[in-house]
């Protein structure tokens, strides 16, 4: 293949053109997906576990007599891991363990007015459900970064779910990561089905509050179908293919360059990846080192496709490059520059942000510490990525004197009278009557 990476000049396009060059490929379920995760719902609902178990034989066939992992599953998928691997995934709990520690929301109390008191006080989510794919592979970095901020939380009740491999069991480092942040409700279901379980419940999954995890698009239309529903959980973050653009100048090193659009092409033929830079010479590098590259690419099939939907856009200046990024909003921003550090304040929306020449991307994707569950389809516009936070309440409390309600009972009954609420303002003055205690 050598037609990839078509190079865009910036400055010689319309305001039409720019916008298409930017847009990302089409990954919004169609009308016989939604269909299809519509009567997956309902029939999970109605048969809990049976529908799930049939649906392990329909869709990954392989017939399961319970869904739940065993206790006795759990130490045998840790035993069957190397050394090597175990160690691995203890050194990167730790990091992100000690990255998301830091991040806990905090109680805060101010006292607005004499005698009236505001607070703010945090509360684990209740139930909280963890989806952790496994399609093309497994992922247990992703069973990481949902597990590891769920258990900073305390959240009391937290289940994950991950689709069963063609022995019927679930991948082993999965089930290690879940063993050690404290994950025993472990669940070998996938696709829509596992979202609608943990959405309504069943015999063996408990209803959750909160489902979090990306998946295919059976997954994401499953999460949005259900959190519609009224009185149906909250989810995490919009979800689709991931996204990376690279901003390099004419200095950078043209194989970290490649490589880093390569591990984000092979994530989903619907990927994107972009290059923005200064520098023909460097596009003319960058393709060619993606050339050599591709050779020893195991996903190679699926990088050509990614690569079809991108892009090296040729910019006048790299402040050219910032703007576009801003435009963007990127679910992955890696900064390959002279003075990427310098640049970081100009960054206004991206999902996360790999400063200089020797952060690749997949170390937040594994083990840097930040999470690698990120906003994606320009949704970091207005979303950061996942947290200690999204698995916590905040709720206010307010307590006030009688000396305080008298201090603001003015305000209050003026404002509430405005809108036409008598009953509001009635509510205070009744309180401040002389005969009432």
């Amino acid at each position: 293949m050598n037609d990839f990476l078509a190079t865009v000049e910036w400055a010689s396009l319309d305001a039409a053109s720019r916008r298409a060059t930017l847009e990302r490929p089409t990954a919004l379920a169609s009308s016989d997906i939604t269909a299809d995760v519509r009567a997956i719902l309902a029939a999970v609902r109605e048969r809990g576990d049976q529908a799930l178990l049939a649906f392990s034989q329909q869709f990954d066939g392989v017939e399961l007599s319970n869904v739940r992992v065993t206790a006795a599953e759990m130490r045998a998928a840790e035993a069957s891991l190397s050394s090597e691997v175990i160690e691995a995934i203890d050194d990167a709990m730790a990091n992100v363990r000690r990255f998301h520690e830091a991040q806990a929301p905090a109680a805060i109390e101010v006292e607005t007015v004499d005698g009236v008191v505001c607070q703010r006080v945090v509360r684990p989510i209740d139930r909280v459900g963890l989806y952790v794919p496994a399609g093309s592979a497994p992922l247990p970095s992703t069973a990481l970064m949902l597990a590891v901020p769920a258990q900073i939380a305390g959240c009391p009740v937290r289940v994950l779910c991950t689709p069963p491999n063609a022995q019927g069991a679930a991948d082993p480092t999965v089930l290690a990561v879940a063993a050690r942040a404290g994950i025993d409700a472990v669940f070998k279901v996938g696709g829509a089905q596992a979202i609608a379980a943990m959405a309504y419940g069943t015999e063996s999954v408990s209803q959750v509050d909160r489902i979090f995890g990306p998946g295919n698009a059976w997954v994401t239309t499953a999460k949005t179908l259900v959190a519609a529903e009224i009185g149906g959980p909250a989810i995490d973050l919009p979800a689709g293919p991931s996204e990376v653009m690279v901003i390099a100048d004419g200095d950078a090193n043209a194989e970290f360059v490649a490589a880093d659009l390569l591990a984000q092409a092979e994530h989903d033929r619907l990927s994107q990846v972009l290059l923005v830079t200064d520098s023909d010479a460097l596009i003319s590098r960058t393709r060619s080192a993606i050339t050599r590259q591709l050779d020893d690419r195991q996903r190679r099939s699926i990088i050509e496709q990614c690569l079809v939907n991108s892009a090296a856009i040729r910019v006048e200046s790299l402040s050219t490059a910032i703007d576009i990024c801003n435009d963007y909003a990127p679910e992955h921003l890696i900064l390959n520059c002279a003075d990427a550090a310098r640049r970081v304040d100009d960054v206004r929306n991206a999902g996360s942000i790999f400063v200089g020449a020797w952060t690749p991307e997949s170390l937040g994707d594994y083990c840097s510490g930040t999470n690698h569950v990120l906003p994606t389809y320009g949704a970091a516009r207005a979303l950061g990525g996942l947290g200690v936070g999204h698995f916590c309440r905040l709720m206010t409390v307010q307590t006030a004197s009688r000396g305080g309600l008298q201090r603001l009972a003015r305000t209050t009954e003026t404002l509430a009278n405005l809108e036409g609420l008598d009953a509001h303002a009635y509510a205070v003055s009744v309180r401040l009557e002389d005969e009432v205690a």
